[in-house]
């Protein structure tokens, strides 16, 4: 699959005013020559993408959403097509992933998500958090849209513990309440029947129940995405799943006598004043993910860094950054704030002008952090995946990406790594379905 990207005036891009994008899923043999033209011949561009050498010169025959063929433009010929565009001295790249998207986050993004993803070459989102009664319609929207929408994979709610931290109360309905491992099971399975494609874990889930998520994600063939939970450590938790997102709670997995940390951490997730999960979370984070930045050990680290090769981590870079990169003082986020609905325009405009003139202290700590643990995963081979967040902290769809990729390069990917963890590394999360299904079989 392929996505270009066309230059337009200011407007909200929706499933029935988008530009030309390229869609195809699948790369197909050689087609005779067809009396009728087809849709859209892009001639002498250089192909780049993350599994084969740069390609020059090259022409793409695209027929209802997909590719018919590649050919050396020097041999193509005269191929009638409705459509021609010379490509030259221009490249074009895979359709982008965008592995961490949230559909219902904030409404007012809904119905222009998915002309946004296309409009920013991205043709496959991974939606990692939505109500089922909220998801389906969208989900319907887009399959029903075929190519002219990007495809959506989907989790359902987050699967979150006794206390749930998006309860629709305190913070957007994203999660629901998994007190008991039965519980767990129950809801997985109503989850699933629901077509949902793997799973998301969340913070506030206890060890017994992320060990029925586990079996019984495993018995169905889901994949699990998820945070690691604050009542285990981020290297027993790594095995098990097939992404972790954010780095959340990664640093606290990196502390001399982390057990320790834990217990603390276990004791407050008691919540015998039954704070929200919301409330509680925030307070386990402020009492430990500072403090185990500033008390990492080394030794401790490299062992987590081991461990967590067994999963695809989603750094979410551009997130955990913002306050250091921020985000509106890019030279060209005004350009893609034009893009976006309108209401979410004027609030975040408003919100930047409150922001650039509050002369409040911010503390970079993590974000300094987050760039260099990066890094620090990558160089020893643990699998990065790119993923945004949208339309969460200032990330619009799916600009944002893009300066995802970005600082990938800054902490040590070189360009075609990048684009592999946008393209190739989303596409095995998925396949790990087809592994477990093997591994049955053999057994």
């Amino acid at each position: 699959m392929l996505a270009i990207m066309t230059h337009a005036t200011r407007f909200t891009p929706t499933l029935t005013s988008l530009p030309l994008m390229l869609f195809g899923a699948l790369l197909m043999g050689c087609s005779e020559d067809s009396p009728e033209p087809i849709d859209l011949i892009i001639a002498n561009a250089t192909l780049v993408d993350a599994m084969n050498p740069i390609r020059a010169n090259q022409t793409v025959l695209i027929d209802q959403g997909r590719i018919l063929n590649i050919l050396n433009s020097d041999s193509a010929g005269k191929i009638p097509a409705k459509v021609v565009l010379d490509a030259s001295g221009r490249y074009l790249i895979p359709g982008l992933w965008d592995f961490h998207v949230h559909f219902t986050f904030d409404r007012r993004f809904s119905e222009s998500m998915a002309g946004l993803f296309l409009y920013h070459g991205v043709t496959q989102v991974r939606d990692t958090g939505a109500l089922l009664k909220d998801l389906p319609p969208i989900v319907k929207t887009l399959r029903d849209a075929g190519y002219l929408a990007p495809s959506i994979w989907y989790a359902g709610p987050l699967l979150d513990g006794k206390d749930v931290v998006y309860d629709g109360v305190n913070f957007p309905g994203l999660g629901i309440a998994n007190p008991t491992p039965e519980a767990a099971r129950g809801n997985i399975a109503e989850i699933h029947a629901a077509g949902a494609s793997f799973l998301k874990i969340y913070e506030m889930v206890s060890p017994e129940v992320f060990a029925a998520i586990v079996d019984e994600a495993r018995a169905r063939n889901l994949p699990i995405e998820g945070h690691v939970p604050l009542s285990m450590r981020a290297r027993d938790v790594a095995p098990n799943v097939q992404s972790l997102e954010h780095l959340r709670n990664y640093e606290m997995d990196c502390v001399n006598d982390p057990e320790l940390w834990l217990s603390a951490r276990q004791a407050e997730l008691a919540n015998t004043t039954n704070e929200p999960g919301n409330v509680l979370r925030s307070r386990l984070h402020t009492l430990q993910r500072l403090t185990a930045i500033a008390n990492e050990d080394p030794v401790i680290c490299a062992e987590t860094t081991e461990a967590l090769k067994a999963a695809i981590t989603l750094p979410t870079l551009r997130m955990n950054s913002m306050d250091l990169i921020v985000p509106f003082k890019r030279a060209d986020f005004d350009e893609a704030m034009d893009l976006i609905p309108e209401s979410v325009s004027n609030e975040w405009r408003s919100a930047r002008a409150t922001l650039i003139t509050s002369t409040e202290s911010v503390d970079t700590t993590f974000a300094e952090w987050s760039l260099r643990r990066t890094g620090e995963l990558h160089a020893p081979g643990v699998p990065i995946a790119a993923g945004t967040d949208t339309p969460i902290g200032w990330s619009i769809p799916d600009y944002s990406l893009h300066t995802e990729l970005e600082q990938y390069i800054q902490v040590g990917m070189t360009p075609l790594e990048a684009l592999h963890s946008a393209t190739v590394r989303p596409a095995e999360f998925l396949a790990s379905r087809t592994k477990w299904a093997r591994s049955k079989l053999a057994s």
